[in-house]
């Protein structure tokens, strides 16, 4: 079976996006009852707040599949500092990945997909590379470090929260 780079980008990324969304929504009632500006909060002083986090996060998934489909990445203005504005982040990311046509993809394990840098420097990545290797890798980090904001400041949300959309497989034995 010959594994589609649409589904590795789309397929992983549009699902746990979704599971963000809903971890926002569990946490927002609990940050309300216990005043926290969690848009604002952080784990650590040199860290990305949590708006930060979910921007960047948005920002890997929607880079990763326009590089990879060649086509324009949308223009977003990072400024979200509230939860619902964050969902709706969220929620232009997935429109974004969704209208993007699998054929789109076609080939995009071998194209160009370099991230140039200051002083002359390239990171010379092939399409399959940059998706292994710098697309999936910094969009999980920045997911999980969001969740992990959201559990430091007293949410009640649980891996099950965090891979919700892994429920869709479970069935009975046999």
């Amino acid at each position: 079976m010959k594994i589609s780079m649409y589904s590795m980008a789309v397929d992983t990324f549009v699902p746990m996006l979704s599971d963000l969304s809903a971890v926002l929504d569990k946490s927002a009632e609990h940050s309300m009852d216990k005043n926290i500006a969690l848009p604002s909060a952080r784990l650590a002083p040199d860290m990305f707040t949590l708006a930060q986090q979910v921007q960047i996060a948005c920002g890997h998934a929607a880079d990763g599949v326009s590089r990879l489909a060649d086509q324009q990445l949308p223009h977003f203005e990072n400024n979200e500092t509230t939860i619902d504005e964050l969902k709706t982040r969220i929620r232009q990311t997935i429109d974004h990945l969704e209208r993007i046509q699998p054929a789109a993809f076609e080939g995009s394990e071998d194209r160009d997909c370099s991230i140039y840098l200051p002083n002359d420097k390239v990171i010379s990545m092939n399409g399959l590379q940059f998706l292994r290797d710098w697309a999936l890798p910094h969009f999980y980090f920045h997911v999980v470090t969001a969740y992990d904001i959201l559990r430091h400041n007293g949410a009640t949300i649980s891996k099950q929260d965090y891979l919700a959309h892994v429920g869709s497989y479970i069935r009975p034995r046999g």
